[in-house]
């Protein structure tokens, strides 16, 4: 079986889950956006479609976001099993054909607010978990989606749509490697008025809970496929 992930900038990869999926029997392919052919995401077994700083009101800037949420159509209309992580997220609310624009920003450690259905689900591990935020856009929540969690200010954090899963918050990011987040992202950092140092301390303390909150949660959402 193979994994397709997507990415858009090269720190944010898979993470604490790339071990997991390996576990499961996927050979992992990563795949950059607006270098290399993402045509094999188009029939992976699994795919995931990564973050990344731009977004889907870039589409005339950066055309490949199109060449995605057309790969994202097809998987969706073929039930294929895909994951979308904040970028990948507001794309996968694209190809369903929701409202994605401007919101809040939320960059730093922080939980999120389930629903029954999150509740009840892979996302139930997330209760008393933190994750990392880390976005300014936000999407509507597409028809026949079902909503999995808020925060108070980004109502659709999460959903489900047949086999996809759209995550707006970065389940899978390792706080091992937040240094490369915090060097890659130093300037939004600075326009944002967010201090690198406190995200740092902050990231010492709740790491390894993310970690394995990430991990359970991929794990059970795996399990639901078999």
């Amino acid at each position: 079986m193979r994994c397709v992930a997507v990415r858009h900038v090269r720190f944010e990869d898979l993470g604490v889950w790339e071990a997991e999926i390996r576990a499961h029997g996927y050979e992992v392919i990563y795949l950059d956006a607006g270098v290399d052919d993402l045509t094999p995401a188009a029939n992976a077994d699994l795919a995931v479609f990564l973050g990344g700083p731009i977004g889907v009101g870039d589409r005339s800037t950066y055309p490949v976001l199109d060449e995605e949420i057309s790969l994202l159509r097809a998987r969706l209309d073929a039930g294929l099993p895909t994951i979308g992580v904040c970028l990948g997220a507001q794309l996968l609310a694209s190809a369903l054909g929701a409202e994605v624009r401007p919101g809040a920003v939320e960059i730093g450690w922080g939980g999120v607010d389930l629903t029954l259905e999150g509740r009840t689900g892979p996302l139930s591990v997330l209760a008393d978990a933190p994750v990392l935020h880390w976005h300014g856009d936000t999407f509507d929540l597409p028809d026949g989606a079902t909503l999995l969690a808020s925060t108070a200010v980004t109502p659709h954090q999460a959903f489900s749509w047949g086999s996809a899963l759209a995550l707006q918050f970065h389940a899978e990011a390792d706080g091992e490697a937040i240094e490369t987040w915090l060097i890659g992202h130093a300037v939004e950092l600075a326009q944002r008025g967010i201090d690198p140092v406190e995200l740092r301390r902050r990231t010492d303390v709740v790491a390894d809970d993310a970690a394995v909150a990430g991990i359970v949660l991929l794990r059970s959402w795996l399990r639901e496929l078999a």
